[in-house]
């Protein structure tokens, strides 16, 4: 497995791992929900207000690691870039990014890459960018050395 295929797995583990955990807590929440009904037979339903508050930002939460999923589905792990785009590895002067989704520090091979999106804002300033181009991030400066 190359560089970017084991980058582009951990991701696809990370965000599977989050799939399956809103899941398993919408599940939860809608057992509790349930449960609630059948025995509050009175017109005590404030504990039933916050597992439904909780049903619905769970579900958003996954929304939105379903569309992180399709991103990543988007990323071809053997191309190559001349320009910094979604999929690429871009080595600078201060870190080495994966550009994929907001996922952190990532390790594989006792090297460290940083998962951000193309969205984020370090994202949008290093997109299209070439080597040898140089952007300020946080009062930082990340010149880029590598693409691939």
């Amino acid at each position: 497995m190359n560089e970017k295929e084991a980058l582009l797995q951990a991701c696809f583990s990370y965000v599977n791992k989050r799939i399956a955990s809103y899941k398993n807590e919408i599940e939860t929440i809608k057992e509790a929900i349930e449960t609630n009904d059948k025995s509050n037979d009175m017109d005590d339903d404030s504990g039933n207000g916050k597992l439904f508050n909780d049903l619905e930002k769970n579900a958003q939460h996954l929304s939105d690691a379903t569309k992180t999923l399709d991103t990543l589905k988007l990323i071809n792990p053997r191309k190559s870039f001349d320009s910094v785009a979604l999929g690429s590895i871009v080595k600078t002067t201060q870190n080495t990014f994966y550009i994929s989704i907001s996922i952190g520090l990532l390790e594989t091979e006792n090297q460290a890459y940083f998962g951000i999106s193309l969205l984020s804002p370090i994202g949008q300033l290093l997109k299209g960018k070439v080597v040898g181009d140089t952007i300020t991030f946080n009062n930082n400066s990340h010149k880029i050395l590598e693409i691939k």
